[in-house]
């Protein structure tokens, strides 16, 4: 089981916290952008178009991209890029460090004016995230983590709950697979309405606002690995349903089955999902 407080050297902390201080005033301006084309309550002004598969794409999506790429490629030029709004480039394999970019996460909630979406920013070193944030620009919130520096909203320090059990947990997560946890767990889970961005949903879980969250197969790295940092800086973990940490800057960026809690809650989450996806399709679960 993946180590809620792993060791790193004093040479690459420095740099994550460095590097940390450039994601969010990136992500804030890049939420300024955003928030040009957000209506909330109403639907977006931003020009709205799908990709292959249904996925919307809005016009405030590539213009926060496009952003985002010109001025962290500068602040941080020997780092790859991998981005959900740009063409992969596998060259970003060879290198050690990577910034990782979901321009806005939540793009549905974007489109039809649900504040929950995000600016989703990670740096990888080394195969695993070392800083993060997630900034919710319509709600006024900034999730912020550097590997040995803690975990923060707004500036002030976070921490995951310090739940234990499973019986009447806070779970997010797409409904048909909290319903299929409390069956399979045989206790009550107090289920949250479905958080439609996935980083938002990991970073309350960081925050202790939850005390986990599950998405299904067919999220990617740049939904998570924001958070993923913010969770191990906050006393929690997010792995494959295996149990597995997670390991980025690889060739696939799709992911399965994912589950974010407490360390100590962990296990028991891990052991509920595994027998939660025993007979379930991939068709009726979504991220």
């Amino acid at each position: 089981m993946l180590s809620a407080s792993p060791q790193f050297d004093a040479g690459l902390k420095a740099r994550a916290a460095n590097a940390l201080l450039a994601l969010v005033e990136a992500a804030r301006l890049a939420g300024e952008i955003a928030m040009r084309d957000f209506r909330i309550g109403a639907q977006t002004c931003a020009t709205v178009e799908f990709k292959h598969g249904g996925s919307p794409v809005t016009s405030a999506d590539l213009a926060v991209d496009r952003f985002l790429k010109s001025r962290l490629s500068a602040k941080i030029p020997d780092a790859g890029w991998l981005s959900e709004e740009t063409v992969d480039d596998s060259a970003r394999l060879a290198l050690s460090t990577v910034i990782v970019v979901d321009p806005i996460d939540g793009t549905r909630a974007f489109v039809s004016g649900d504040p929950r979406w995000t600016v989703s920013i990670a740096l990888v070193a080394d195969h695993r995230a070392v800083a993060g944030v997630v900034h919710a620009p319509a709600l006024d919130e900034t999730f912020a983590a550097a590997i040995g520096s803690g975990a923060t909203l707004n500036g002030a320090p976070i921490a995951a709950s310090t739940r234990r059990e499973l019986a009447g947990a806070k779970i997010a997560g797409p409904r048909p697979l909290i319903a299929r946890l409390g069956d399979a767990s045989s206790v009550q889970l107090l289920s949250e309405p479905k958080i439609p961005s996935l980083a938002y949903r990991l970073a309350r879980v960081a925050s202790g606002s939850l005390d986990g969250a599950f998405a299904a197969a067919d999220s990617h790295d740049w939904d998570i690995a924001a958070a993923d940092v913010l969770l191990s800086e906050s006393g929690a973990c997010l792995t494959d349903a295996k149990g597995l940490p997670l390991s980025y800057n690889r060739a696939a960026t799709r992911r399965g089955a994912l589950a974010a809690a407490p360390s100590a809650l962990l296990p028991s989450l891990i052991s509920t999902l595994s027998l939660a996806f025993a007979g379930a399709t991939a068709g009726n679960l979504t991220a």
